[in-house]
């Protein structure tokens, strides 16, 4: 019997769009058929209720607070940046509604075929950089459950040197939920449809919960009362930094976010390239583009409410346990309930692991897709970024490699002209009109200059340009930088 080896080449069948062009698209990267646009109104609500419900969001407030502003400004500064926020997801969303192809392939409109290379890499080693660092952050999330279940696992001999940067537990933990997101990566889209409608009641369901113990139990916490300590001049800095900080984090949207941010990031936070993903997931839509108008006003309110049980939350634990904890897995460390310990961490897992998938591995898997059409479709994409997360060593960025961190933390800010770009590009430049089979022709209309739009390369290096103090800054601090600092 001979023994036949895997065919290395994706599948890629007959089509108008792969016609003489197998060296830019496979049968993932084509435009979604009509009978496999399964994502409705309900799919999309569920979705960004489950994106929004992660310890990012939960710890917004808590570098506002720091820098002397109070709960009422930290709401309010949530709720105005994402409004801002959801209008560019809502005209980015659109264009992945419209011609049902993902964010590699309509960038190659605004930036050229080969062009389009800058878009790709510089997203796809955010996604893969923030899929390895988030899921360290899941597993300190089932070190707290394995521990509510088997106290003595939290006191297990550690057996790794100190040098590493992690425990023995914790590194259990991490394989454990490596593990936990390997079979999730093998589902289409279509499929994660149902894991993001799971996650959007039950996360919410533990969360309120949570917000419920923290009134009954003491009422809320006493940083309710809690006053502004800045004014004048550096209350508007501080109000206008955390502004930017907010949509800086989540959405790389202002091209200046590290020029005004001088206050430190809740350590969990990850920087998600929301706005540049919306099309890989709107491109499974069946429902009619409009639809995307209901982001304005349902998201500002959820991530809203989300950090406000935020606030709440940490602010029971201070006057409960006698000291401020941002870090949500901190907070029901403290617990007495072994059964309120488990499931309180289990609803942050399945928060780290929805947001995992959406927003990280299957980024990763279309751009790297889009680089390799011939090798790699959406499932070997997501188990590519999966696997490189091991070579990431994220736990020993966490804990000594702080240059690093905050580098890739402020290289979020080059996809924000990204992002710019491309919407312009649809909505104003070619007037919201593009042509579908030519996203799929290297020697069609939107070939521009042997591949590459310099137009759009000109308009990234500008928008880049005053970030780079910042960027410079960020990294280290002991560069001195005019403009970067905390304003007067």
């Amino acid at each position: 019997m001979k023994l036949k080896l895997p065919n290395l080449k994706v599948e890629q069948p007959e089509s108008a769009f792969a016609e003489g062009n197998a060296r830019w698209t496979n049968k993932d990267l084509d435009p979604v058929p009509r009978n496999n646009r399964k994502w409705g109104v309900l799919s999309f609500i569920a979705y960004w209720i489950s994106d929004a419900f992660n310890a990012a969001t939960w710890q917004f407030a808590s570098s506002i607070i720091a820098v002397g502003l109070s709960w009422r400004e930290s709401i309010s500064i949530v709720a105005i940046g994402f409004f801002i926020v959801s209008i560019v997801i809502a005209f980015n969303g659109a264009t992945g509604v419209i011609y049902h192809s993902s964010f590699p392939v309509l960038s190659r409109a605004s930036w050229g075929f080969w062009g389009s290379y800058v878009a790709i890499i510089s997203r796809a080693i955010l996604a893969i950089f923030w899929f390895a660092i988030q899921t360290m952050n899941g597993a300190n999330t089932v070190r707290v459950m394995l521990g509510a279940i088997w106290p003595s696992f939290l006191t297990l001999p550690n057996h790794i040197p100190t040098s590493q940067g992690i425990a023995t537990n914790t590194m259990i933990s991490f394989v454990i939920f490596w593990l936990a997101q390997v079979p999730f990566l093998y589902m289409h889209p279509n499929n994660l449809r149902w894991l993001f409608m799971a996650k959007s009641i039950i996360v919410p369901i533990a969360w309120i919960a949570i917000l419920i113990w923290a009134f009954r139990s003491t009422g809320g916490g006493d940083i309710f009362s809690q006053q502004v300590t800045t004014h004048g001049s550096a209350y508007s800095w501080a109000y206008l930094a955390s502004m930017t900080s907010v949509i800086g984090n989540y959405a790389t949207l202002s091209v200046n976010q590290v020029c005004l941010l001088f206050y430190p990031i809740a350590p969990n936070t990850i920087l998600i390239p929301q706005l540049t993903h919306q099309a890989d997931f709107s491109r499974y839509s069946r429902v009619s583009v409009k639809w995307q108008l209901l982001y304005v006003p349902m998201l500002p309110l959820v991530f809203t409410f989300i950090s406000f049980i935020g606030i709440a939350a940490s602010s029971a634990g201070s006057q409960k346990y006698g000291r401020l904890e941002w870090d949500p897995m901190a907070l029901i460390a403290n617990w007495d309930s072994r059964a309120c310990r488990f499931f309180g961490a289990f609803s942050f897992a399945l928060a780290a692991l929805g947001v995992n998938i959406s927003a990280n591995s299957l980024s990763a898997a279309n751009d790297l897709m889009a680089l390799f059409p011939q090798h790699v479709n959406i499932r070997r994409g997501q188990i590519l970024c999966a696997l490189l997360s091991w070579a990431l060593v994220p736990w020993k960025i966490l804990a000594s490699a702080g240059s690093f961190l905050n580098f890739m933390s402020a290289y979020a800010v080059f996809l924000g002209p990204i992002a710019a770009i491309m919407v312009m590009d649809f909505w104003v430049v070619h007037d919201m009109k593009y042509d579908s089979l030519a996203l799929y022709q290297p020697r069609g209309i939107y070939r521009y200059w042997h591949g590459v739009n310099w137009r759009a390369i000109t308009a990234f290096v500008i928008g880049v340009a005053p970030s780079l103090p910042g960027f410079i800054h960020s990294i280290n601090a002991r560069i001195r930088v005019s403009g970067v600092g905390v304003h007067p």
